[in-house]
């Protein structure tokens, strides 16, 4: 470290510090620039002030005028700045004084600043430093970073005779435009403020080569902004501003001097560069005197205002050639900057065949700026920052509609396009077909009792897949019904059930449901159907949710249970005689979305049902008929076949029921570009060395900063990293596109489901798509709602019953809501990537339309490689086969387990359950036996033995969990009114709930107090906060022995938390993993 050098600390009022080194002659605005760059809560809060010992340090004062001991720190205060009332639009002309003018922007900068205006306030008092200098001395300091040295004595000698002329007259006089021509024309190419080479050669990667490289019309956009830019400066000098008119006017003196420019390359200029040139009267954010060229329309409303010029010159402050001067520098740079990244970004995707770089064309370089709007380019996040709800309401640029008219899911398609999807995210749009009802009457096998409960919920007449269904299962056949989702497959079950329970009462049948979600609503139907009538039996469901007191009221007396294969197998099996009446009498078992029973949850369940069958036919001597049910599969049979062990089972797959058009949409959300690496790594200034930047950022920055050397140093919180900076393309927010199409759906009258994969996406989509609807449709706010795992029982009972009975017009909802559980008619569905497989997502995209009513589904996708490759070719979604469903009842491992759970339920026998349990059963009972948890009398042989358990668990089945549920939860409690609002499983607990951690429920936010891991309870409080949490895991890896070809060692490093900003979900940095080698 050089001798004049400091180690200064800087610290927040929140406790986070870093420490840099700068030289101690440097001022307090360098120390600001420099936190800026390196330090995150400078950089999340620009605005803000430094303070040493309570007092505010001065941005002028130098760095040496501080005592600043080892043990002393300075103090970051952020603040909020005011926001300045403005001026009415009115017309003007070019009389109108530039300072009584509104300030104008394009459009396309609403949401976002450029680099130039996000430093613009920063630069700001260096540029004023010397403002009292005269402006001679003023260009000295500030033009050599802008020209290479061959061009600052014409430059500057320009300048001071354009602009003092300025005070002797409103207009420019022909040695003037010479002037400004013969410089322009001088503009040939982009060249480095230090070297005079041309900067394309760097992009290109070719250092060697010494001639310019920029093509004409580069060299004409130079020669273009140099003419505007000076233009603007004498204009600004007598407070006027610039209209077309002025401007025409300017072209066609400096035609006269040989410098042709048209109306069109101003144009392109404000496509290629619309922060540094815009065009046009609308007012749609405030800009500062300076920071952007603006040219108004000259059209017949711009009338001249009453009063002279020279009256309104005696009330407006005279603004002094330095500060002009310097403004027009800050332009030139800015503008060259952008250019330079602009050129840059459209190398990046233009390569020749043998892999060159291409310099693009003026039409390449205009059609990549309208379709990633720069005005997005780095100012989007801070824009979200300072205003959540302008950050919420479209990283697009669009404005939040706020129309309220009811829209058909048709209509929908259009209105998007226009409204929020107007930057091209809907990539296709494929419309599938209407499919006409086949319907038959009703069979003449049902009595009058089950027909009458079919009128009684309005059904006169069956779709022909049910009625098939029903006449196969009557007559004692297995049956897999396989038909699109909402065509009615319940009553494929509940019509022979109810016929076979009428008829005989003892009869008695099982409803099997993956979810609790399911079984209720199979009660809420059936409940309907049966109400009033006289059927006497009983049902309800038997599940985990359900009391002591009632599962023994549901044991003597139910003849239809439902439950789920969870309890089957921890339950009802375990405890078959207490079932003893149920079982004996079993006549159907139903299994509902039998495309869920696949993976290691289907293996389990397939042995499971075995396991009843086997119990059914050696202890109470009956055999259940099964009635499969599944919507996306593509070897229904074989799979419904496989997973109850069948041996025969008839397919219903010809599907009767109809169905209206639907609008599927592909949405990719819109590009915007970013830059990455910028912070974080430590940088030390020093005096000594040349001028080296990593980037156009850096070297921008240091511009103002003078000659200095940019390197990399660590520091106690910025870990050394490379200096290098890149422009990367990203994607805005899925989340935040797909709550706006959610807050769309919601306006317009579309009952909606928006699909998310994770819990914590759920509670992120219902947040931000309410703080949308609170600015756009306030009395829509708490029409939408969360559905997901987790959720007490009472919650979620609450929830389906608001679903069902409309109170609630949309839900966000994992795949909880993806299984046939009836929440009414739904319009539409979103559905925030893609869900895993081809059959998972036409689920989800057939809960909406049910009947002939059309529907709208859109595919939000992610940045992953698999989203973008059906954005890109979607005939590969679209064409593709639903996917097979595949379990393996052999598993080994799994086998032994159950057959250990047979045991204890009846003794095991080679010679009678092979038929059940597969030619795996013998080497598995040779298994067994060796690990001493089953037994035999050795007085019989052995094909006739009966092998009977004998291990150390008394109840085995409690220590097999079919699908990996923990039955241990941590209980989440409001400390406000000590209510328990969710249960979380005991591995999830140290992720989510953690002390400190931000944990979110129904679209409220609470702040996590305590975690207890002695009472298995988190206490939390709401709270108002704007980041979320999110757990990260780091791992070392210790690389020893030099001579081993490979030996690691794995370590859990730490886990750690991550603040994200709720508007832009932006990541800050944190620890990063890193190889250590020995």
């Amino acid at each position: 470290m050089a001798e004049n050098e400091k180690q200064i600390q800087i610290r927040t009022l929140y406790g986070e510090s870093t420490t840099i080194s700068i030289p101690s002659n440097r001022s307090i605005q360098d120390l600001k620039l420099l936190l800026v760059l390196i330090f995150i809560p400078a950089k999340t809060c620009p605005n803000f002030h430094l303070f040493f010992k309570g007092a505010k340090m001065s941005l002028g004062s130098s760095l040496s005028s501080y005592s600043i001991e080892s043990d002393e720190f300075i103090v970051l205060v952020p603040f909020t700045k005011k926001d300045k009332s403005q001026n009415q639009v009115r017309s003007v002309s070019h009389t109108d004084r530039y300072d009584t003018l509104p300030k104008t922007s394009s459009s396309s900068s609403v949401v976002a600043d450029s680099t130039y205006s996000d430093l613009m306030e920063d630069l700001s008092s260096l540029a004023d430093r010397d403002r009292n200098q005269n402006s001679k001395e003023v260009l000295e300091n500030v033009v050599s970073h802008i020209e290479t040295p061959e061009r600052n004595e014409t430059w500057n000698q320009l300048l001071g005779d354009v602009f003092n002329s300025s005070k002797e007259s409103s207009d420019l006089d022909e040695k003037g435009y010479e002037k400004i021509a013969r410089f322009s024309d001088s503009m040939n190419c982009l060249c480095d403020s230090k070297t005079g080479k041309c900067l394309l050669l760097k992009l290109l990667g070719n250092n060697k080569e010494k001639l310019c490289q920029c093509p004409i019309w580069l060299k004409r956009l130079l020669k273009v902004f140099s003419f505007l830019n000076i233009f603007s400066g004498f204009l600004q000098m007598q407070n006027l501003a610039i209209t077309w008119d002025s401007v025409k006017g300017a072209m066609r003196n400096l035609g006269a001097f040989g410098l042709e420019v048209g109306v069109e390359d101003v144009k392109h200029l404000s496509v290629i560069c619309p922060k540094i040139l815009r065009i046009g009267n609308n007012v749609s954010e405030p800009i500062k005197l300076g920071d952007v060229i603006v040219i108004l329309d000259s059209s017949a409303n711009a009338r001249v205002q009453p009063g002279s010029a020279n009256n309104i010159r005696t009330v407006r402050k005279q603004v002094s050639t330095s500060s002009i001067v310097n403004t027009v520098k800050k332009r030139e740079l800015a503008f060259k900057t952008t250019l330079w990244w602009v050129v840059g970004i459209s190398l990046g995707k233009r390569k020749c065949g043998n892999g060159m770089k291409k310099l693009p064309s003026l039409e390449d370089l205009l059609v990549l700026m309208k379709d990633t709007d720069t005005a997005t380019t780095f100012g989007e996040s801070k824009r979200a920052r300072t205003n959540s709800s302008a950050g919420l309401t479209s990283q697009s640029g669009q404005t939040r509609c706020r129309d309220m008219k009811p829209l058909s899911p048709e209509e929908m398609v259009g209105h998007l396009r226009k409204g929020v999807g107007s930057r091209q995210q809907i990539v296709h749009v494929k419309e599938i077909g209407a499919r006409i009802a086949i319907r038959v009457d009703i069979p003449n096998e049902l009595s009058e009792l089950t027909a009458t409960a079919l009128k009684k919920i309005g059904v006169s007449r069956l779709y022909s897949h049910q009625a098939e269904s029903i006449q196969a299962s009557l007559s004692g056949k297995n049956v897999v019904v396989a038909t699109m989702t909402s065509s009615g497959k319940s009553l494929c079950y509940n019509v022979p059930v109810l016929e076979s329970l009428s008829q005989n009462s003892m009869s008695c049948a099982l409803y099997l449901f993956p979810t609790k979600a399911l079984a209720q609503d199979q009660i809420r139907a059936l409940s309907v159907m049966t109400e009033g009538m006289e059927m006497s039996f009983n049902f309800g469901v038997y599940d985990g949710d359900t009391s002591q007191e009632n599962r023994k009221w549901l044991r003597d007396n139910a003849r239809l249970l439902i439950t789920n294969p969870d309890m089957l197998h921890m339950s009802i099996l375990p405890f078959h005689t207490q079932f003893q009446r149920i079982l004996s009498n079993l006549r159907f078992v139903v299994i509902d979305e039998a495309h869920t029973y696949k993976g290691a949850f289907g293996c389990h369940t397939a042995l499971v049902l075995r396991r009843l069958r086997r119990l059914c036919g050696h202890v109470y001597g009956s055999d259940p008929a099964f009635i499969f049910c599944t919507a996306t599969s593509a070897n229904p049979r074989e799979h419904a076949m496989e997973l109850a062990g069948l041996s025969t089972l008839d397919l219903i797959q010809n599907d009767g029921s109809p169905s209206g058009p639907k609008f599927f949409a592909l949405w990719n959300p819109p590009i915007y570009w970013k830059t990455v690496g910028a912070f974080s790594f430590a940088i030390i200034i020093s005096t000594d060395g040349g001028l080296k930047y990593s980037s156009f950022y850096l070297e921008y920055l240091f511009f103002f900063l003078g000659k200095s050397q940019v390197s990399k140093a660590s520091s106690e919180t910025c870990t050394s990293k490379t200096a290098d900076k890149e422009i990367i393309s990203r994607r805005s927010s899925p989340v935040l596109e797909l709550s706006s199409l959610f807050a769309e759906m919601v306006q317009h009258g579309l009952r909606c489901i928006a699909f998310c994969k994770t819990r914590k996406l759920c509670e992120l989509v219902l947040l931000y798509t309410r703080e949308i609807l609170k600015e756009a449709a306030p009395l829509l706010v708490d029409s939408i709602g969360s559905y997901r795992a987790g959720y007490i029982a009472q919650d979620r009972r609450r929830i389906e019953s608001e679903l069902f009975g409309g109170k609630l017009l949309g839900v966000a909802a994992t795949n909880a809501l993806e299984l046939g559980i009836d929440v009414g008619h739904v319009d539409a569905t979103l559905h925030l990537g893609f869900p895993g497989s081809v059959s998972s997502l036409w689920q989800q995209a057939g809960r909406s339309g049910r009947r002939e009513k059309s529907s709208l589904a859109v595919y939000v996708a992610f940045e992953g490689p698999l989203d973008q490759y059906f954005m890109k070719f979607p005939e590969k979604l679209f064409g593709r086969s639903i996917e097979c469903c595949h379990i393996d009842a052999q598993n080994k491992q799994v086998l032994e387990q159950h057959l250990v759970c047979a045991s204890v339920e009846h003794p095991l026998s080679l010679l009678h359950d092979e038929r059940y349990f597969g030619p795996g059963l013998n080497s598995s009972i040779a298994s067994l036996v060796k690990k001493r948890c089953l037994s035999s009398d050795p007085s019989h042989d052995f094909p006739d033995r009966m092998w009977s358990y004998i291990g150390i668990e008394k109840r085995p089945s409690y220590g097999v969990s079919i699908r990996a549920i923990e039955t241990e939860k941590y209980k989440v409690i409001d400390k406000k009114t000590n209510e328990v609002i969710e249960e979380i499983e005991e591995s999830k607990a140290f992720f989510q709930v953690y002390e400190g951690a931000v944990y979110m429920q129904q679209g409220k936010i609470y702040l996590v107090k305590d975690l207890d891991i002695y009472e298995k309870i988190a206490i939390c409080e709401e709270a108002v906060v704007t980041y979320y949490t999110k757990t990260r895991d780091y791992t070392d890896v210790h690389l020893s022995g030099r001579d081993m070809v490979c030996s690691a060692l794995l370590h859990l490093h730490m886990h750690s938390f991550i603040s994200c900003d709720l508007q832009q979900m932006v990541m800050l940095p944190a620890v990063a993993c890193y190889v250590v080698l020995e």
